[in-house]
């Protein structure tokens, strides 16, 4: 597509012409979304947002620039799906300067398709800045919104033999106890990725840990 000189505004417009209003529809009732869905889906997000920041050439201060617009004036779900598109560019990925807006969009998204998007990032972060990522999630997995929590907890999936094992037992360990059905899965879903590396190791949190049913469940599925 041919370029404005408006960043922004180009992502609408791309988006609007992808749009689906037939898909949108089912998309925001699954989703129990407030905001409303153009219909596009995510491979067409990811695409639009890939070119149309090759053609703007931008680096990591336009990308958090862009990524802060869309995301706070969004008038449709899939701008902020390219919000956090935009971090998945090569100058922002493994960038520690972007954790505020990480923070700001978990905080004020707050629903899980957002959260285990920008678990990618954290996950990147591990790598790149793993001392100072450790303690940024350490924070987290007490946080006062268990979106936040979630996010620590699941932000080590796919490290496979990368992962932090005593790290990830003290993200999970404050959060036993908690009844929120997302935290619960979350707690499942670390421990089961993990166990297609380390099933032993698995087996033995379970056993010495106090699960509750949906996250032993989730844990040991393929144990």
């Amino acid at each position: 597509m041919e370029i404005s000189g408006d960043f922004v505004g180009d992502v609408r417009a791309g988006l609007a012409a992808l749009g689906d209003p037939q898909r949108a529809a089912g998309q925001q009732a699954y989703m129990k979304s407030q905001l409303p869905f153009y219909g596009v889906v995510t491979p067409q997000v990811r695409a639009l947002v890939k070119g149309l920041a090759k053609a703007y050439i931008l680096d990591l201060d336009a990308i958090a620039r862009y990524s802060r617009a869309l995301w706070d004036e969004a008038n449709y779900r899939e701008e902020r799906y390219a919000a956090i598109g935009l971090t998945g560019l090569k100058p922002a990925l493994g960038q520690l300067e972007l954790v505020p807006l990480y923070e700001h969009q978990v905080r004020t998204g707050a629903w899980w398709d957002f959260v285990d998007d920008i678990a990618h990032r954290i996950c990147v972060l591990h790598d790149t800045h793993p001392g100072e990522t450790a303690q940024i999630v350490r924070q987290w997995s007490g946080a006062d919104t268990f979106w936040l929590r979630r996010l620590a907890i699941i932000s080590q999936l796919t490290r496979k033999t990368r992962t932090d094992v005593a790290l990830l037992t003290e993200l999970i360990e404050p959060n036993l106890s908690d009844k929120e059905f997302f935290i619960r899965k979350a707690i499942g879903w670390a421990l089961r990725d993990y166990a297609y590396t380390d099933p032993d190791w698995v087996r033995h949190f379970v056993q010495t840990h106090a699960l509750s049913p949906l996250s032993l469940r989730e844990a040991t599925k393929h144990l």
